[in-house]
Order: C-alpha cells, then sequence, then structure tokens
C-alpha cells in the first residue's frame, strides 16, 4: 500500500509491477503521481511536463516563405545569401 500525497487514500501498488519513475493517477483525487520510492512503494506529485509544448510553439504570424526546414523564421541577410 502507498499513500496519496496529495488527499492522504491508500493506494494499492504492486511493488514487482512498478519502476521508479512510473507514474500513475490516484483513484480519488484524480492527482498524477510518480513512483519515487520501490521499498517500501513512495509517490510523490509527478512533475508537470512542460518541455513539449515548448516544441510546439511556433510563430504563425510570419510568412511560410520565411520559415526554414525547421519551421524557425530565417534572417533576411541568410536568405539573401542562399538565393545568390
Amino acid at each position: 500500500m502507498a499513500t496519496c500525497p496529495e488527499c492522504d487514500a491508500q493506494i494499492e501498488v504492486d511493488e514487482f509491477d512498478v519502476d521508479k519513475g512510473d507514474q500513475l493517477s490516484c483513484p480519488e483525487c484524480g492527482s498524477n503521481l510518480e513512483v519515487t520510492g520501490l521499498s517500501p512503494i513512495e509517490l510523490d506529485i509527478a512533475p508537470e511536463d512542460d518541455e513539449d509544448d515548448e516544441d510546439d510553439d511556433i510563430d504563425l504570424t510570419g510568412d511560410a516563405d520565411d520559415l526554414d526546414d525547421a519551421g524557425e523564421e530565417e534572417d533576411d541577410d541568410d536568405q539573401e545569401d542562399q538565393e545568390e
């Protein structure tokens, strides 16, 4: 048994079915939890995954011709050099 750090609910977790770093959800409060210890099972609030959101932030206000293959804006000087 493990305890949810958010609502103190008892959560049945089989220590043979999880690894350190695995994430699960509390059935009582719905919090995302991370396994931080295995013997005994310890749970902590899982960190929010903002890294994926940063990669998706693309400025769509520019002209599509001003974007390179990676979706980043090119400098006008670089673009002129490539055309020459």
